[in-house]
């Protein structure tokens, strides 16, 4: 029987918030990447999260609920042409297509994902200590 089935839970959402956590920073790192091996400018990746039911250890238990990553898909709005002739990826006009980062919505998509992460954990270090708790209770 497990103790802490809370920890399976929040297992699913600090995996999700780690994905995130790491995608947001190759949408930073990748911010003014013009040319990539797929060709054309780097394209924003976007993490959509899924629901995932978990088998209850207690017999006739509900299913509990957790969450994953569903899909990393790219973001297709196009990015911003900017008049620059000398740079080696530019059109014949003169043009060069970056990418569709933008670092300011980034960095707040670091932040809430980082508070989710920190938020997560915290739930992690209370119920081990209520399970420590519940076994000093026991002797």
């Amino acid at each position: 029987m497990n103790l802490i089935t809370g920890i399976d839970i929040t297992a699913g959402a600090l995996n999700a918030q780690k994905t995130r956590l790491d995608i947001v920073a190759q949408n930073i790192a990748n911010a003014n990447t013009t040319r990539t091996p797929a060709g054309g400018a780097y394209q924003r990746q976007v993490v959509s999260f899924e629901t995932q039911l978990i088998r209850n250890s207690l017999q006739g238990g509900p299913a509990l609920q957790s969450v994953k990553v569903g899909t990393i898909s790219a973001d297709r709005t196009p990015g911003q042409q900017v008049y620059n002739p000398q740079h080696p990826d530019a059109t014949p006009e003169g043009t060069v297509t970056m990418p569709n980062v933008n670092l300011s919505y980034e960095m707040v998509d670091l932040i809430t994902a980082s508070r989710a992460y920190e938020a997560n954990l915290a739930i992690v270090k209370n119920a081990r200590q209520m399970a420590m708790k519940t076994l000093e209770i026991g002797k």
